[in-house]
């Protein structure tokens, strides 16, 4: 009996023993092997490997792309405009040694690293361009300066920046606001003068509209007047002269000869 607990402790040992020697490492993964706390070796390729139980210990770091999105910061640019910029970076740990003795075992570390390398390369790089050239198609070259020196200085990390983008490059919220009232301003402009052109407009319509009703009137008034003259003056000098001292009554019912163009009010043939 006592025999069998034996054999069954040391079969007990024995397989705790090769499970803490044994490890496996994805294909996702790469490894650094320690003994106590000392980096003894880094493992990139994936499969079943060894390691001394109970004395070393493995790390493991992931190999695949990965991701930090920093916190929008103000950058003053070269010509003194202030910009809120929202960046992301893409980095990829290819030194788990390095990596290691610089951050420590756990890549949260890294971006508290990335955060300060990346916000000095912005503001060193967006200190000397204006904003039109933030805005325009230079912004592919000056993110390709951006992600140059943010990869120089990465490196002493272990890491490979893989690319730095500006998600957005707003403006802070007291310029939107001036922004805003300036444009608002510039708007009410236009429409007050467009208002007023307008009722230059209306006024010189108006004023001619009442000239032309003058006219009209005064020589309606002045036509039937010099008809009436006209008409006197030819009874005058049609009319014999009178001899029983009676006049001719048909010189004052003869109508009048039209003359000139008529009146489109008179009635045609008349004066």
């Amino acid at each position: 009996m006592n025999r069998m607990l034996l054999l069954g402790g040391v079969v007990l040992v024995g397989i705790a023993t090769a499970a803490s020697s044994l490890f496996t490492v994805h294909q996702t993964e790469q490894v650094l092997v320690t003994q106590f706390g000392e980096p003894i070796r880094v493992i990139n390729d994936p499969g079943l490997h060894a390691k001394i139980p109970f004395i070393q210990t493995v790390i493991s770091f992931d190999r695949r792309l990965l991701d930090y999105d920093a916190p929008g910061e103000e950058v003053i640019l070269s010509d003194q405009r202030r910009l809120i910029v929202d960046s992301f970076t893409r980095f990829r740990i290819t030194d788990p040694l390095l990596f290691f003795q610089t951050v420590g075992a756990q890549e949260a570390g890294i971006r508290a690293r990335l955060s300060s390398v990346v916000v000095s390369a912005l503001r060193r790089v967006l200190g000397n361009e204006p904003l039109l050239a933030v805005l325009s198609s230079d912004r592919a070259r000056i993110m390709t300066e951006i992600n140059r020196q943010v990869n120089e200085e990465a490196r002493r990390f272990g890491v490979a920046v893989e690319d730095v983008r500006i998600r957005r490059a707003d403006l802070p919220e007291e310029n939107t606001q001036a922004i805003l009232s300036r444009m608002q301003s510039e708007r009410e402009r236009v429409a007050r003068e467009a208002r007023a052109e307008g009722a230059e407009v209306a006024a010189r319509v108006r004023a001619g509209a009442d000239r032309e009703r003058t006219v009209i009137l005064a020589e309606s008034r002045r036509r039937p007047t010099r008809c009436a003259a006209r008409a006197s003056r030819r009874r005058s000098a049609s009319s014999p002269m009178p001899t029983s001292g009676t006049r001719s009554s048909s010189a004052s019912t003869a109508p009048c000869r039209p003359t000139g163009r008529p009146s489109p009010r008179a009635r045609p043939g008349w004066c």
